[in-house]
């Protein structure tokens, strides 16, 4: 896994910062909005299901004083067996690594489907911090153990090879999702979900989703914190369980969502593709008056 990753064009770039301007420019202006702290993980970077370019814009429209990769940025699985790597994946990377030389704290915590940057635990790569997970402290004084959540999958713990060959059957049903948003967008539809319908349409996927949140939110309560952010099974949700608050923040495979901390400890989900349909509903009516 590690001969495919290396391969990597921006790894090289990783101490001495970023040389290259980016494929897709770097949009700037006032507009963009600002948090404290924003949580992103299950980009899957290097898979054809990846939605980078809506990434690049959800980065080109916010700002914060703290980021945290939650895991599954890098698809080391798909690289693996089939190297991919678009410009505009590459663009991701840069943005990211652009925050950090601007002083954004951006804090890396390894999951499944990149667990070969797991060995590097305590390093520093060009201002990305990587740890195996982290505490946050919010604004309003409480304390959240971030982690990617893939320690609590049964599935992945005890069937290692059940969950391989689940993710071919999901990387098919994201190659079958691209084309059905090709078509969407040539429609002028917005962005559409196959397999998160797919997922929430599924009892046994519902009941999963269900027990792992209970789990995970246990193990939080167990370590003493307030609460629990996490990644891991690309379903974004903000609920409380026995008292802990859960938190995931979502995926960009499926979602394209992203956890926030406004300044004052509030929570909240951005579902991006929304934010894009509501922006280009505002330009069209600013254009039609």
């Amino acid at each position: 896994m590690m001969d495919a990753v290396t391969r990597l064009p921006f790894l090289a770039d990783l101490e001495e910062g970023l040389t290259q301007e980016p494929y897709f420019p770097e949009r700037h202006g006032h507009g963009r909005r600002r948090y404290r702290t924003i949580w992103i993980s299950d980009i899957h970077l290097g898979t054809r299901g990846c939605n980078a370019k809506m990434l690049i814009d959800f980065l080109d429209n916010v700002d914060s004083d703290t980021m945290y990769l939650v895991g599954d940025i890098i698809d080391g699985w798909r690289l693996k067996k089939r190297f991919y790597w678009p410009a505009s994946h590459n663009d991701v990377v840069w943005r990211v690594m652009k925050r950090a030389k601007r002083g954004t704290r951006v804090v890396y915590i390894p999951g499944n489907h990149d667990e070969m940057f797991r060995q590097f635990t305590g390093l520093n790569f060009g201002g990305v911090e990587i740890r195996r997970k982290a505490i946050h402290d919010t604004a309003d004084g409480r304390k959240l153990l971030v982690l990617h959540g893939d320690e609590f999958d049964t599935i992945m713990l005890a069937h290692r090879w059940l969950a391989f060959v689940g993710d071919a059957a999901y990387t098919m049903l994201m190659r079958l999702n691209v084309v059905v948003n090709a078509v969407r967008q040539r429609m002028g539809l917005p962005y559409w979900s196959l397999s998160k319908m797919a997922k929430h349409k599924v009892k046994n996927a519902v009941s999963f989703i269900s027990r792992f949140e209970e789990v995970v939110a246990h193990e939080a309560g167990a370590r003493g914190v307030d609460g629990v952010v996490c990644g891991h099974i690309h379903n974004a949700e903000m609920r409380e369980i026995g008292g802990i608050q859960y938190y995931n923040d979502g995926d960009w495979v499926e979602g394209c969502t992203a956890l926030v901390e406004h300044f004052d400890g509030r929570m909240e989900i951005l579902h991006w593709a929304d934010e894009i349909a509501a922006r280009n509903m505002r330009e069209q009516t600013r254009i039609a008056a």
